[in-house]
């Protein structure tokens, strides 16, 4: 039994030797991982209704401390339909208000995307606009 105990506490004297080796008294360096722009509405809230042919006011505000916003874009139906851009090559916010005409009665997608100047988009914002009748 005592070879057994000895066997024992030499193996773990190994194990917290072995362990102690990989001790470090400096903080790992993380690697970077830049965080992507972002891009909000801010109107119309997601749901709403307008009716067919109206003209609404979609206002974006769109956001980068890495680089800055160089560009922002507005789909409807998954369709290009407006984009601005800062008057500098790019700013860290940036809020913007677009136009759209409502047109077909129905659902309609609105995607925001914002870009940095070297092209880098942020992650897709989509809301729902239903167009009714008069």
């Amino acid at each position: 039994m005592c070879g057994l105990l000895k066997r024992g506490f030499s193996l773990l004297v190994l194990v917290i030797a072995a362990a102690g080796c990989n001790l470090s008294s400096t903080a790992p360096t993380p690697y970077p991982t830049p965080d992507l722009p972002r891009v909000e509405f801010l109107s119309p809230v997601n749901g709403s209704r307008v009716i067919d042919g109206v003209e609404l006011d979609v206002e974006l505000l769109a956001q980068d401390s890495t680089a800055g916003i160089a560009r922002v874009e507005l789909l409807v139906d998954d369709q290009p339909h407006g984009e601005s851009q800062p008057e500098a090559n790019s700013v860290p916010v940036y809020r913007v208000l677009l136009a759209w005409r409502a047109q077909g009665v129905g659902v309609h997608p609105l995607t925001a995307i914002a870009y940095r100047a070297d092209g880098t988009p942020s992650d897709p914002v989509v809301i729902l606009v239903e167009v009714v009748n008069r």
